[in-house]
């Protein structure tokens, strides 16, 4: 496909540099990159080059129905995200210019990014999972470049790719086995025990994660309790919560034992009639390798490409299923341990079988934890 291609204007436009670039290797389609591009932006679309008129797709952009490339000969478009970002491609991309760029050597092709310029502050210490701390140490994108960023590193984590930053020409390379989460979107809500049932049919040891209804009172030195002070503080509760009672409190001593009865027979009547739940959650331990959980509710945020379907009008539930390791910092660390990514490649395999059980009893769509949308048939 390259050899089809124009080639990079890495010596013609010397802005090009300043830029932010896609890097893909081979075999990435441009149809792939405008599905993942819809997946994000709502008004994503193929635009001609002398004007703003939006190309008919050439197949369905929902991945449950697979993914049908037209066999137009490829050439360097333009595919516009929003009003002010754009990809222009793809480009082929000699090894001397990948080179050049400090792209990786895998990089056959290109997209030339085109968004606004817009930076914050200096990045806080702390997790960097996406590398870009690493790349804005002077200040870190913000509004339409952090999401349009955000979006180039998720699209190169799933193609395979890779981002280079423009201006301090940074090359992010995510690692495609990081995103393992996955989620269920269906217009079906099932009762947590039938929920339970579907996830154990892929993992056995999974149980519910039920919230205890046991109560003993507040902790103590909670509130006011008599005769116990903390240290620093001039009075049991501190002053700040004097002020409050005496602000906002009740102080008819009547008035707070009537408030007080009518409290505990509220809570008698919810324990012994406690209402339909609206999300429940569902745990898979694996030892040394951390902990599955699905969390099931309802959804209201969904991704674009959903928001069309007829089945997503009314009510949407999420079936997200999720790993956290032992060490949950390291989520967020852009290249972790020997320890995590071992852990993380033996949970990798549950998420899958857990995500097809629950996609075959209800149906509907799965997309990865960047809201891209995937066959079912690949899971």
């Amino acid at each position: 496909m390259a050899a089809d291609l124009p080639r990079l204007p890495l010596a013609a436009d010397p802005g090009l540099r300043s830029r932010h670039l896609l890097a893909l290797p081979e075999g990435v389609e441009p149809d792939e990159v405008e599905v993942l591009a819809a997946s994000r932006f709502l008004n994503a679309r193929w635009v001609e080059p002398a004007g703003d008129t939006p190309t008919q797709r050439s197949r369905p952009l929902t991945a449950a129905f697979g993914l049908r490339v037209s066999g137009a000969r490829p050439t360097a478009r333009l595919l516009r995200l929003s009003r002010h970002s754009t990809l222009t491609g793809p480009y082929a991309v000699a090894p001397e210019d990948a080179v050049a760029l400090g792209l990786p050597a895998s990089t056959v092709t290109v997209f030339d990014v085109a968004c606004s310029r817009e930076r914050g502050e200096r990045p806080y210490p702390g997790g960097d999972r996406h590398g870009l701390k690493r790349a804005f140490p002077d200040g870190l994108p913000v509004r339409e470049e952090e999401r349009v960023l955000l979006w180039l590193v998720a699209a190169a984590r799933r193609l395979g790719g890779a981002v280079r930053t423009g201006e301090t020409g940074v090359v992010l390379v995510p690692d495609m086995e990081s995103a393992i989460d996955l989620t269920v979107f269906t217009d079906r809500w099932v009762e947590p025990a039938e929920a339970l049932a579907m996830v154990q049919r892929a993992a056995p040891r999974a149980r519910l994660s039920v919230a205890s209804r046991e109560w003993n009172g507040p902790m103590a030195g909670a509130g006011r309790e008599e005769g116990h002070v903390v240290a620093g503080m001039p009075e049991p509760g501190g002053t700040g919560l004097r002020d409050a009672l005496r602000e906002h409190g009740v102080l008819d001593a009547d008035e707070r034992r009537r408030l007080m009865m009518e409290a505990a027979a509220f809570d008698e009547l919810m324990l012994a009639a406690p209402p339909a739940a609206e999300s429940f959650g569902v745990l898979v331990d694996l030892g040394v390798d951390g902990t599955v959980y699905v969390e099931v509710s309802e959804e209201t945020d969904l991704p674009p490409l959903l928001r069309g379907l007829p089945w997503t009008q009314d009510r949407v539930v999420a079936y997200r299923v999720r790993w956290e390791p032992l060490l949950i910092e390291e989520l967020e660390v852009e290249r972790p341990s020997l320890e995590h990514r071992v852990a993380r490649t033996r949970a990798a395999p549950v998420i899958q079988a857990v995500a097809r059980a629950l996609h075959a009893a209800v149906g509907g769509e799965i997309a990865d934890e960047a809201d891209f949308l995937i066959d079912p048939a690949e899971v």
